[in-house]
């Protein structure tokens, strides 16, 4: 499998050409089904092709299958979601604890602002970043231990994407999960933004993407990275 390469294809096809272990690191936020329940965005974010819409018990299966074909391909994962509301909250663990993934620890993502406009709830400004693992990880240094486990950081602008992925998120991550020439993968690679930081502080990486068009984009963005590829 080549690598630093984004693949327009569903990630469930692409991981089932991986061996077991390939990957080091997965860093990845999927769509959330978010289509149709709540919010101020409901019907004007298009994910393309994607059905964003699904029962939400399909959308949990879809997600516990995921989730387990990244356990077999790699050995840590950083999933980012968010608790969301259908009359009342459905939160990610519901799905995460029926999956093969032991949780070493949740991390709130405090994004400073919120879509919901309306009073039924306290507003959220928050999103969560499930740090995953297989077996006890090893210890990590002061300055990234410091960071505490709740990330003050503001969602990105001025990208082409929806629901682009913040980049201090995906460099946290990449730091506290990875070294220099390892693997890194985002099954949902959007916007681009994990192999941006990943080709930048020196992993190689991989991408699947099934919308065409944000697969374009998010090449478009990587070009001036890509005319660099080479394995670290």
């Amino acid at each position: 499998m080549q690598l630093n390469k984004i693949y327009n294809t569903d990630c469930l096809e692409l991981m089932a050409q991986m061996p077991d272990n390939f990957i080091d690191l997965v860093i990845t936020s999927p769509p959330y089904n978010k289509n149709g329940i709540g919010g101020e965005l409901v019907g004007k974010v298009s994910y393309g092709n994607h059905n964003d819409c699904l029962p939400e018990n399909e959308y949990q299966e879809l997600q516990i299958k995921i989730l387990n074909e990244l356990y077999r391909v790699s050995k840590m994962l950083f999933y980012n979601h968010k608790v969301r509301y259908d009359g009342f909250a459905i939160h990610p663990m519901e799905w995460i604890v029926k999956s093969k993934w032991k949780l070493w620890q949740e991390i709130i993502w405090n994004r400073k602002i919120t879509g919901n406009l309306r009073g039924w709830r306290c507003w959220n400004i928050d999103e969560r970043i499930y740090w995953l693992v297989k077996e006890k990880v090893d210890e990590i240094s002061q300055p990234m231990a410091q960071w505490t486990s709740v990330w003050e950081i503001t969602p990105e602008r001025n990208i082409e994407h929806p629901a682009p992925f913040p980049e201090d998120i995906a460099k946290r991550c990449l730091h506290i999960g990875s070294k220099k020439g390892m693997i890194i993968y985002d099954p949902f690679m959007g916007s681009g933004t994990v192999a941006v930081v990943s080709h930048t502080y020196k992993r190689n990486w991989i991408g699947s993407e099934i919308n065409t068009e944000y697969c374009a984009k998010a090449e478009k963005r990587l070009a001036p990275y890509l005319a660099q590829t080479f394995l670290f």
